[in-house]
């Protein structure tokens, strides 16, 4: 019974809710994969670092795919679920330190206290029958509200324990994630051994994500976008399919924002802001909000286009961004990527087809 249910579970790697199957699909991910594996031995310590950071923001893109892209309710809340992570993971460890893995508990303790902030406002919104672009308001004035509130404690009287919260300056000097091992725990700075870590929990949500859409639950997801009274009509309690899912993207998010403060060892209260709310949406339209593969691909492109920019002509990075949402939104709605990807589909389907 196990073995048969674990094999259904690995079938759901495939169908109707993901892009991407069949043996030349899986080869090509067996390629990447290997190359990732690979590139920290031809690279340098500093740039497997920097790639660590694209990886980060890649877990908030997939919390918005599932969100908006599969649930149809777009959320501009994701940057305040990575903020709240990645503050009580500075505040945890500040006051307990990294000793006997303590950090690894505090990554556990930050996203669980995201989910817990998900739960009460995605309970009020879907509850309260909040739904289209109110959610979203309601969403954008939380994040906002966080980041207004964060940046005024700047004062010595604000501070949990040891840890001071220091306004607009943000926390810094949080300890790295620490591994007990026999013998010398293992650090994981920004470097080759926090890249595999990154790295390895990519594969496996982004594997999840896929068995997760293309399972009962997932197509009920995809109904309820589709048309909720049906749905409903149905026998499915859509408020509470839609919290769940809420709550699912939060935990990606706020795994983003832990992730995020390991990586560089500090936290600000501009990663809620306006801009940081934005961004995440701009990479999952151009990649393809209704589909995993090509919001990784879109992410990773359009942030290493970015952070190009950034560093040779930083006064139109923002303008580039704001540019390329308004091309995808004009010429490829659906997403520039998950167009490129379906076009390239059907041409191999047309060659296997001559072939045959």
């Amino acid at each position: 019974m196990a073995v048969t249910g674990l094999l259904a579970m690995f079938r759901r790697l495939e169908g109707p809710q993901t892009v991407g199957r069949g043996p030349a699909f899986w080869g090509l991910f067996a390629v990447v994969l290997a190359v990732a594996l690979a590139y920290p031995l031809f690279s340098d310590g500093y740039t497997v670092g920097n790639t660590v950071y694209f990886f980060v923001w890649v877990f908030i893109a997939l919390s918005l795919c599932l969100i908006w892209g599969y649930g149809g309710s777009l959320s501009f809340g994701q940057t305040a679920f990575f903020g709240i992570a990645g503050y009580g993971y500075g505040i945890l460890t500040i006051n307990f330190g990294s000793a006997y893995g303590f950090t690894l508990i505090a990554l556990v303790a930050a996203v669980a206290i995201a989910a817990l902030f998900a739960v009460l406002l995605g309970y009020f919104m879907f509850f309260g029958r909040i739904a289209g672009v109110f959610l979203g308001i309601v969403t954008l004035a939380v994040t906002l509200m966080l980041e207004r509130f964060m940046a005024q404690t700047a004062g010595p009287e604000w501070h949990i324990g040891v840890a001071r919260l220091n306004g607009f300056n943000g926390m810094s000097a949080m300890p790295p994630l620490t591994i007990p091992w026999p013998g010398e725990p293992i650090v994981l700075f920004a470097d080759v051994g926090l890249y595999y870590l990154v790295l390895g929990l990519l594969v496996f949500v982004y594997l999840a994500l896929r068995i997760l859409m293309n399972s009962s639950f997932g197509n009920v997801i995809v109904a309820i976008r589709e048309n909720p009274e049906r749905a409903e009509m149905l026998g499915y309690d859509v408020r509470k399919y839609q919290l769940i899912t809420f709550v699912i993207g939060a935990v990606l998010a706020g795994l983003s924002g832990v992730l995020y403060t390991v990586w560089g060892q500090y936290i600000t209260p501009s990663s809620m802001g306006m801009t940081a709310a934005a961004l995440p949406l701009i990479w999952v339209a151009v990649g393809g909000r209704s589909d995993l593969t090509s919001t990784v691909v879109g992410t990773l492109v359009v942030l290493a286009a970015f952070q190009a920019l950034t560093i040779y002509g930083s006064q139109y990075a923002l303008v580039f961004m704001g540019v390329l949402l308004v091309l995808t939104v004009l010429i490829a709605p659906n997403g520039l990527v998950l167009g490129v990807m379906n076009w390239l589909g059907r041409l191999a389907t047309r060659f296997t087809q001559r072939a045959g």
